[in-house]
């Protein structure tokens, strides 16, 4: 097997694995988008209801489906995946989201319904956050590596 079919084959997986990171975020964006329209509605408010879970939705469709589609288009101008970070970047960016959105939709649910959150709801998100800072920090590092190398 030659170096070239070697760079295709890790290529492609990459834009794989961001493609269907891509699918299911889209998915999860629009979920969570009806779940508050009709949880908040079963619940007394009104439309408009303000809080975490009103924004989840945005927050995945960007963070989730959004960023994935840049870096989709990246990979495939600049060869991201030939960098070792690209590994470390994938699953701790997305690790990130996971858990940002997760403490958002418990967070939301719990202001809907009216129970005071814990305070461990806030830090989970704050490590969810984290998550998706070291990963954007590790994309740039890759950006800026294969810019220099190309």
């Amino acid at each position: 097997m030659t170096d070239a079919s070697v760079d295709v084959r890790t290529q492609r997986s990459a834009l794989t694995k961001l493609f269907i990171a891509t699918a299911v975020y889209t998915v999860l964006g629009l979920a969570a988008g009806l779940f508050y329209r009709e949880f908040t509605k079963a619940n007394g408010h009104p439309e408009g209801f303000s809080g975490q879970l009103a924004v989840t939705h945005t927050h995945l469709l960007v963070l989730g489906m959004i960023v994935p589609l840049i870096v989709l288009a990246l990979e495939k101008s600049f060869r991201l995946s030939e960098s070792r970070l690209f590994g470390w970047f994938f699953w701790i960016y997305n690790a990130g989201v996971v858990l940002t959105s997760a403490m958002m939709v418990w967070h939301g649910t719990l202001q809907v319904l009216g129970v005071k959150a814990s305070a461990a709801i806030s830090g989970i998100a704050g490590l969810g956050h984290i998550l998706i800072g070291a990963g954007f920090v590790l994309l740039l590092l890759m950006l800026w590596k294969a810019i220099r190398r190309s």
